[in-house]
């Protein structure tokens, strides 16, 4: 069976919040809670902000009981990871070559 449409994880990436809350889950699994603790918003926020996340595949939610227990999903930042160093692996290896390879300029001394 297909997996279902997922929303752009770089619309989720855009807000530094998101950004913010991929970072704390980078450390280890947090609740809700346990984010809203560690952020300068209200946990309903932080609630709409892991929907997002979860909605682009980046995060994965597990229920212990009453608690939702958040964690980084692996294979949407991988994919996100991929995608970034198709785009931008070729760009860099070229700067780097070019760098290497250019003498530098005198300043002029006025």
């Amino acid at each position: 069976m297909a997996e279902p449409a997922r929303a752009d994880p770089f619309d989720a990436l855009a807000d530094p919040q998101r950004r913010t809350i991929l970072s704390l889950l980078g450390a280890e699994p947090r609740s809700v809670q346990q984010l809203a603790d560690e952020l300068p918003i209200s946990r309903p926020a932080v609630s709409r902000h892991l929907r997002v996340l979860s909605e682009a595949g980046l995060v994965h939610e597990e229920r212990l009981g009453t608690r939702h227990i958040f964690s980084l999903h692996e294979k949407g930042l991988n994919a996100v990871q991929a995608y970034l160093g198709q785009v931008w692996g070729d760009a860099a290896t070229r700067f780097t070559l070019f760098a290497e390879n250019t003498a530098p300029t005198e300043r002029d001394p006025r």
